[in-house]
């Protein structure tokens, strides 16, 4: 549990942050960029506040009714956040594998069920897990394959999931460095994947037969939807752009031909673009008219109104160092969970954190 003093001490511009890395094949050019120098803080005084630290290689988050779970990458453990910031072990994923960018990854949680993809031996996989217990005392019960055999490698495996308006089930699979599969609508790589809870295609899905919703992509880890049913996706680029998709079923988003902005017959473009450096988008969340993206190398969170998809406005710039995810908590703040003992972070004492930051709007 911390106390207040510590955490005011942590929070302190002295203490923020450098963010190293991002996607394995440019560790190299991301190890050598200069870091900044810390920033002021850019969340009013009241505005962000601690759930809980000690995490080690958070993930995801989740939340069953009003219980906090948490993926981590390395130690395949899910963690449930209680009271003061107590935090305890659901249970470990045993077939797991962690190497580099794979391990426990994204959850999801429906109807008494935990969902989890992660990397197994030679292969990516999402799995269900019964939820037993109460808050407190859960744990992991029987588990099902929803869905195996998904290319993995140590880098560029996607890795959200989540459930959209239509109670299907969501997944970004990144390319696993073998980048032309984006655009083989025969492969899972390089995709956003459409299922049922099951793990069925869909029979509306755009390719008849098919879990593939949205093609030509590198390394998503973000999705969200609106509340009209819109749906968003942030994707790590290569050396030029990242970016913001609007998502939409059967498109073309262009990778490898394409990365970023390209203006090509066949392609759907994104509404917003980003150096790398100032970027590397992972999870994000739609609340309050406006899309929330935690970065990973740009250690900030960016806020992009829905209704301005081209502008954005930075917080908590270079403060808490490494940002993986950001989820709409039940009392309707925003938790950004950080990430700077993945290994390529520079974690102060106490890290990794789930912070709570109140939304505007």
């Amino acid at each position: 549990m911390i106390t207040k003093h510590l955490f005011l001490r942590l929070s302190t511009p002295a203490l923020a942050l450098a963010a190293l890395a991002a996607c394995a094949p440019d560790l190299a050019a991301e190890r050598a960029a200069p870091s900044s120098p810390p920033a002021a803080s850019s969340a009013p005084p009241g505005r962000i506040s601690l759930i809980a630290d000690d995490l080690d290689a958070p993930w995801s988050i989740a939340f069953h009714g009003g219980t906090a779970l948490v993926s981590e990458r390395d130690t395949a453990r899910i963690v449930e956040i209680g009271g003061g910031g107590v935090t305890r072990e659901v249970g470990v994923i045993d077939a797991v594998a962690p190497r580099g960018e794979g391990g426990l990854l994204g959850i999801a949680v429906r109807e008494g069920f935990l969902y989890a993809y992660y990397t197994a031996s030679g292969e990516n996989r999402i799995e269900r897990f019964e939820l037993t217990g109460r808050p407190g005392g859960l744990g992991l019960g029987r588990s099902t394959t929803v869905l195996a055999g998904l290319p993995a490698a140590s880098y560029h495996n996607g890795g959200r999931i989540a459930f959209g308006p239509d109670g299907m089930l969501y997944a970004t699979v990144g390319d696993a460095g073998d980048r032309d599969t984006a655009q083989d609508l025969g492969a899972l790589s390089g995709k956003i994947l459409r299922m049922t809870p099951e793990g069925k295609a869909p029979q509306d899905n755009p390719f008849a037969g098919s879990l593939v919703y949205s093609y030509g992509h590198r390394n998503p880890q973000g999705i969200a939807w609106d509340t009209g049913g819109a749906m968003y996706a942030s994707e790590f680029g290569q050396d030029t752009w990242d970016e913001l998709n609007v998502i939409k079923p059967g498109a073309n988003y262009g990778w490898p031909q394409a990365e970023g902005i390209a203006n090509r017959d066949g392609f759907t473009d994104p509404v917003q673009q980003w150096r790398p450096a100032e970027a590397s988008p992972s999870g994000m969340a739609i609340t309050k008219g406006s899309i929330h993206i935690a970065n990973l190398r740009g250690r900030l969170l960016r806020q992009v109104p829905l209704d301005r998809l081209s502008t954005s406005t930075e917080h908590l710039v270079r403060e808490y160092g490494r940002l993986r995810d950001a989820v709409v908590a039940p009392d309707g703040s925003l938790w950004v969970l950080t990430n700077n003992t993945d290994g390529r972070g520079d974690p102060a004492p106490g890290d990794d954190r789930i912070l709570r930051f109140a939304v505007d709007g």
